[in-house]
């Protein structure tokens, strides 16, 4: 039997004026109480599920969205099949009042099959709905999206954009674990997961510790929190959180951004390639070219390429548009080769 989880770190009585830079590029993960408690989408939420499915419908113009549907035996967790060779849900295509219609006809049913609506786009399924629940992130191009579902639980996993959610209708628990949890959260196939990103296989409501002993350890780095329609949390960039709502219908939206220049591409290609170029090198040279990514990538300074005429670093000098252009063709030509 675990324990119960630290709870996360909270900020009440903040209002979107105090949103600032700080807050924003923390390492760290907070709750903000009530952030958003203004908003007409949270005053929907609050009156209750017909209200928030009617408000939601205001804004919909025809979009089509990616749902997951699970039958009630996965008692509302999306996860892999027995043998991880595929998925217990079913992914589709459909009109979001067709899926907001579906979920309505379960509001009363003690256990639902599984509908949940994720990562859709706000200006593309809901436009309108932003310039109405506006948040002023200051320069941050960031993406609005909207999560839809009723009693669902999602896998622990990280997201590379730094993440500011807030529950809109309904109630959402998160468990947050440090990135540095990642030995002990036994992460599934990093190729082959169910919605994009790598999860735990760990059931949290029933974790098997006979067979995911080492996940005692991360369980005591775990953090816990309960969200209600206002609420905001700010999830830094890398670290695991497992998301469940808690009620029959809830809706949260959220903003990404990243900390990065827009040149850049994902660290995970980088990880594949890793995979497919370095891993299977026998050991002595695996260290070597630890070594090399210590010089060159994790460690830089003056000692990687002071001795180099700034005009003919390269790709040791800063990286713009026009130099990531030429390095990603160059990398595009020796994969296709």
């Amino acid at each position: 039997m675990l324990p119960n989880a630290k709870p996360l770190r909270e900020l009440h009585g903040i209002t979107p004026s105090d949103i600032n830079d700080d807050l924003l590029t923390s390492t760290q993960p907070l709750v903000l109480r009530g952030l958003l408690s203004r908003w007409p989408a949270v005053q929907a939420g609050r009156q209750g599920a017909a209200s928030a499915d009617a408000y939601l419908r205001r804004f919909y113009r025809d979009a089509t969205v990616g749902a997951m549907l699970g039958t009630r035996d996965i008692g509302g967790r999306f996860f892999y099949n027995e043998d991880l060779s595929g998925f217990n849900f079913a992914s589709v295509r459909a009109r979001l009042d067709d899926v907001l219609l579906e979920m309505e006809g379960h509001r009363d049913n003690p256990h639902p099959p599984a509908i949940y609506v994720g990562s859709t786009t706000v200006e593309t399924a809901l436009p309108g709905y932003r310039e109405e629940n506006p948040l002023d992130l200051g320069a941050r191009d960031a993406l609005m999206s909207v999560w839809i579902g009723n009693q669902t639980r999602i896998a622990a996993h990280y997201d590379l954009p730094d993440n500011l959610a807030v529950v809109t209708a309904g109630r959402r628990r998160f468990t947050l674990f440090p990135p540095q949890q990642l030995p002990n959260l036994y992460v599934g196939p990093i190729d082959f997961t169910p919605a994009g990103q790598p999860i735990s296989l760990v059931d949290l409501h029933q974790p098997d510790l006979e067979r995911f002993p080492r996940f005692i350890e991360a369980w005591r780095h775990a953090l816990v929190a309960e969200l209600e329609p206002g609420d905001a949390i700010f999830i830094p960039s890398m670290w695991w959180h497992h998301v469940e709502a808690l009620e029959a219908f809830n809706v949260l939206v959220n903003y990404w951004w990243r900390q990065s220049p827009d040149y850049m591409d994902t660290p995970t290609n980088a990880l594949m390639l890793s995979l497919l170029s370095i891993r299977d090198l026998p050991p002595e040279q695996r260290q070597v070219w630890q070594d090399i990514f210590r010089h060159y990538v994790f460690e830089p300074g003056e000692q990687t390429a002071g001795h180099i005429p700034p005009q003919s670093r390269r790709v040791l000098g800063p990286i713009g548009d026009d130099a990531s252009r030429m390095l990603r063709a160059q990398l595009l030509r020796k994969l296709n080769r």
